[in-house]
Parts: C-alpha cells; structure tokens; sequence
C-alpha cells in the first residue's frame, strides 16, 4: 500500500514531538528549572506547543510544575527510567563475579544470561579450567528458551503470554534430544519451577551438556503472580561425560549458593527454596 503525504506528514509530526520532548528532557537535565517560555525559546516553537508537550510529560511523571514558581524539573518517573538501566548496568559487573565464582568452585565454563525479545541473552561468561571444557563464546549470542537449560529457567519464570506465545510457535529441533512438543515443554517448566533448576541434556548441542538457576532480584522484570521476580539465569556448562544427569542436582546446589549472593546484590532479599531433584 503506497504511503500517502497526509500519512508521511502525521509520521514525521509524531517524530518531530518525540524529538523535541527528548529536547526538554535534555534541557532540564542541565537547567534544574526552567520556564514554559524558556523552553519554547529553545525548541523555536509558540509557547502553547511547549506547554503541552509539557503537559503530556506531566501526565507520565516524567516533568514536574513548580507551583509557586511556574517553573518545570524533571518529575521522579525519570529516577525510574534511569533506575532501569544502573540496575542493567550493574546486573552486568556484579554477574561477571558470580560467573567467576562458579567456574572456579565447578571448574566449569558459567553464564549468566536475561530474557529478551523471546531468546536467552547471554550477558557474561567465564571459562572452565579443565583441559577438555566448552571453549565457545557465548557472550552477546541469543539462544532459544526451549531446548537450553538458561532460557528454561527464563522461560519457567516469565509471563504467562510470553509462555504462550513459546508454546504456540513451532520448536526447532536442535539435537535427537530436543523438546519440540509443547505438552512435554509445558511440563518441564512446571517442573523447572518446582525443583529450582534446569538441565538441558545435549538438547541443543550434541555432546554438551548444561544446568541453570534463576536470579532473583528487585526489579518486577519478569515478575510473575507469585511475586518472584527473575531477572537472569546463572548456568554452568560442560561436556556430557562430566557433567552427566547424575551430578545435576549437585551443580544446581552450587549455583544455587551463587545465585543467591548474586541476589543479594542485586535487592533480593526474599530466602529462595533450596534446589530439589526430578
């Protein structure tokens, strides 16, 4: 459908007010207090155009009036927003700690990953020491929720329409050993969430294997109606012949010590149940 010049002037209307709304945004981080003129002057715009898309910033907490001064700040939405990103910024350092840890009490290769946009995002990531240990790079690489033993532990947490829309969409087939059945899917998270922990047994690579633990923290991303509130999965990883079925329940109780401190760190302050077996 061809796009006509009433639509592309709406478009570039709707970009010009993002625009100069980040313009006000960026103004009252450097001028603590600034006026509805002052402001207009600056975007070069009639002082009514300024007042409500000051208003409309209002309205989101994002600016606040100064009553007895007729003056604008910026309103406690924006310690929000930015609360959001130190806590992302943090979660990163302070996950870095957690992965060292457990590589050096598992000497196993450890992740730390976070749920986005329906993968598993590695975020950090340390190598084992052993002589035969799984070298890859996973840093930075998107991985699926189903047949992974991180994006498990994501997915068993998540809202329930991320978990439908998961289990609504065709799962690929990565090994022999994969789950591609919904049912069967739907009923390893149950159990994911019932045990506190998740295996991936050569389910997405051959000959590999991997065990996983939620992080639980302050942040309500993730949060579920049991008020959890999982913002990452802290895994280790190892070639099947040592880290086989039987050691599982034993790793998930390391990582689940290390989880926990990472936890801590990051505002979590609910004791999590300890790990259980299948």
């Amino acid at each position: 459908m061809a796009t006509s010049d009433t639509d592309r002037a709406a478009d570039a209307a709707i970009v010009q007010s993002v625009d100069r709304a980040a313009r006000i945004l960026e103004l009252l981080t450097d001028h603590p207090e600034l006026g509805v003129s002052d402001i207009a002057r600056d975007l070069g715009v009639h002082r009514s155009t300024a007042f409500r898309l000051l208003a409309t910033l209002e309205s989101r907490n994002l600016v606040e009036q100064e009553t007895h001064r007729g003056t604008y700040r910026l309103g406690l939405g924006v310690l929000r927003l930015a609360g959001t990103v130190a806590a992302r910024i943090d979660l990163v350092g302070d996950a870095q700690v957690a992965c060292d840890r457990v590589a050096q009490r598992l000497n196993e290769t450890s992740n730390v990953a976070i749920l986005d946009s329906g993968a598993a995002v590695n975020i950090t990531q340390t190598l084992g020491a052993q002589m035969v240990a799984v070298t890859r790079q996973y840093v930075g690489r998107r991985t699926p929720l189903h047949c992974t033993s991180t994006g498990k532990v994501l997915l068993a947490h998540a809202t329930d329409d991320v978990i439908s829309q998961v289990l609504s969409a065709p799962l690929e087939r990565f090994t022999h050993a994969t789950l591609t059945d919904a049912e069967s899917l739907g009923r390893e998270l149950v159990r994911v969430r019932t045990n506190g922990w998740a295996a991936a047994n050569e389910e997405w690579e051959p000959e590999t294997n991997a065990v996983a633990v939620p992080v639980y923290g302050a942040s309500p991303a993730g949060r579920r109606s049991d008020g959890d509130a999982v913002v990452a999965a802290l895994s280790i990883t190892a070639p099947a012949f040592r880290l086989a079925p039987s050691a599982f329940v034993d790793a998930a109780a390391v990582l689940r010590e290390v989880a926990d401190e990472l936890g801590g760190r990051l505002g979590h302050v609910v004791p999590t149940a300890p790990v259980t077996g299948r």
